[in-house]
């Protein structure tokens, strides 16, 4: 029998990304936050999994607040259920550094890391063997149906938006970890097929940087454009996350030759649409 599972956040890029994968393996049942809030235990109860893609400004922007908190809502809703929580951290809770392993230093610094962090602590202590926790690198992608977010940008909306007003911006020193949507739906896939819970790192594993991504995005790009530096503070933000613990629970590997793959897939979407 299929699982069932359950997402909140309709018009979540996250959303938009999992629910094509999500759909060749398991029943999928998608509901804005508000909607779920009105679910009924009967009806609950017939879902293995739920993933929250809902996000509410004040939780990016402001000191936590608990009414801010929509993970936390949802799992205490669940807790008493046999239901599985998928819930997305950051990466952001980490010091900065390279190969930062899940037990590395966590040194939060914006109001959405230390929100994120505190959520990861509170879940998991109510949930316990039934919440997956996973903290996710950068990841690119791109939907047509979707507009920049409005509530948090990320490195790819900032590069699209850069290219709307004619410039890119470029540095061949800096580095991030990278993952493309593609890889990340197929990870939750294969999580969810394995039942797998605890922490994790999902993301490339690796140094990429950010002068080869911008190479990719751009790869379809006939337009005239300027090239901007990366200012330099953007320089002591390097990092990247170790894997090894992903990539042993489901024998995969992830290659840069994928995520060029996918990076120049995203570059025809957005400038041949």
């Amino acid at each position: 029998m299929k699982k069932k599972i359950l997402i909140i956040g309709k018009k979540s890029f996250v959303t938009s990304v999992l629910k094509d994968d999500l759909k060749k393996f398991f029943f999928l049942k998608i509901v804005d936050f508000e909607n779920f809030l009105k679910i009924k235990k009967s009806h609950l109860t017939s879902f293995n999994y739920i993933i929250n893609c809902s996000l509410n400004r004040g939780y990016v922007t402001k000191k936590y607040d608990i009414k801010n908190d929509f993970d936390y809502t949802i799992a205490r809703k669940i807790k008493d259920y046999d239901i599985m929580y998928v819930y997305f951290s950051t990466r952001k809770i980490y010091k900065l550094g390279d190969n930062l392993k899940e037990n590395s230093v966590k040194k939060p610094q914006s109001f959405y890391a230390k929100n994120k962090f505190i959520t990861e602590n509170k879940i998991f202590s109510l949930l316990k063997q039934k919440v997956l926790i996973l903290r996710v690198s950068n990841l690119i992608g791109y939907s047509k149906t979707l507009s920049l977010r409005k509530i948090h940008n990320t490195f790819i909306d900032q590069f699209f938006l850069n290219i709307k007003k004619g410039y890119i911006i470029d540095n061949k020193k800096n580095y991030k970890d990278f993952l493309s949507s593609n890889q990340f739906s197929k990870i939750i896939v294969m999580l969810i097929k394995k039942k797998i819970y605890g922490v994790y790192n999902v993301s490339i594993g690796r140094k990429v940087y950010l002068h080869d991504v911008v190479k990719w995005l751009n790869f379809y790009n006939t337009r005239n454009y300027t090239v901007k530096k990366l200012p330099k503070h953007y320089l002591q933000q390097n990092f990247y996350l170790n894997n090894s613990k992903l990539l042993k629970t489901l024998n995969i590997k992830l290659s840069l030759t994928k995520l060029e793959k996918d990076c120049k897939r995203i570059s025809k979407l957005y400038f041949k649409k």
